[in-house]
């Protein structure tokens, strides 16, 4: 069987893959809402969800270093990356152990089509329609939500020390702009470190700082409250505006409640 990942690359299978590993937190989540927690073999420390998964499975690492003996003890059917996610020197040794499947994610539109390509590969076509269909209705009934509310422009933190943002051409700037929230770097690409002393609160409504992959907290509010008096501050849950798999199910009545904070 011939497959090609979001990447265009081929992947040759023999039969539908019974030993998965799964490099990426939001994909490892997908595979179980699939109905195939029996089939991963391997995870990394950063899949938390379900939480269970990391007592269960093997873990060979996290999304950037991975313990490649592991990875081979394991002898996986196929290894599931990301091109954000995993390095290309980590892809190229992973490939030497099994095929590897690359997920290129940038809107919802890729997300459909990453859940659709999962479902071909490990034959559940039909849990695979399910899942979308329900994205979509959510999706569609926010839309209707947000039409009613006013334009934001924000700014998305990703980490401190140095300060980074996501910016254009990324998943989490498709989340914000479905938000209706305009992105206060759209003019950059991707996450770059930011000098906070350059930007204009008069021009920045809503500062929105992510649980992950920094932890941010309270303390980081009030720490930015000084500088940034007449800026909303405000703590998010950054798995919905970063996870593209089956936990968009749930990112749209986040986006919801979300916006009752404004």
């Amino acid at each position: 069987m011939i497959y090609k990942d979001q990447l265009q690359r081929t992947i040759v299978l023999n039969s539908t893959p019974k030993r998965i590993i799964s490099l990426v937190p939001s994909q490892t989540e997908l595979l179980v809402d699939l109905g195939l927690e029996t089939s991963i073999v391997g995870v990394t420390k950063f899949c938390v969800h379900p939480s269970f998964l990391r007592k269960d499975k093997t873990i060979v690492g996290g999304t950037k270093q991975v313990h490649f003996d592991k990875i081979r003890e394991l002898k996986p059917d196929i290894i599931l990356c990301n091109k954000e996610e995993n390095t290309q020197e980590m892809i190229l040794e992973l490939e030497k152990i099994a095929p590897v499947h690359i997920s290129d994610i940038y809107n919802l539109e890729d997300s459909f089509e990453l859940i659709k390509m999962y479902g071909e590969l490990f034959s559940e076509e039909n849990k695979a329609k399910h899942i979308n269909s329900t994205i979509q209705k959510e999706f569609e009934n926010f839309t209707n939500f947000i039409e009613q509310k006013p334009k934001l422009k924000v700014a998305y933190f990703i980490w401190k020390s140095p300060w980074m943002v996501a910016a254009n051409n990324t998943f989490i700037n498709e989340m914000l702009r479905i938000n209706n929230f305009e992105n206060y770097f759209k003019h950059i690409e991707r996450y770059p470190e930011v000098n906070m002393d350059t930007i204009c609160t008069d021009d920045l409504d809503v500062i929105l700082l992510s649980s992950e992959p920094y932890p941010f907290k309270k303390e980081h509010i009030n720490m930015l409250e000084g500088k940034f008096q007449d800026t909303k501050i405000i703590l998010v849950d950054g798995e919905y505006f970063s996870w593209y798999g089956s936990r968009l199910t749930k990112a749209f009545k986040y986006f919801e409640k979300l916006h009752q904070l404004f």
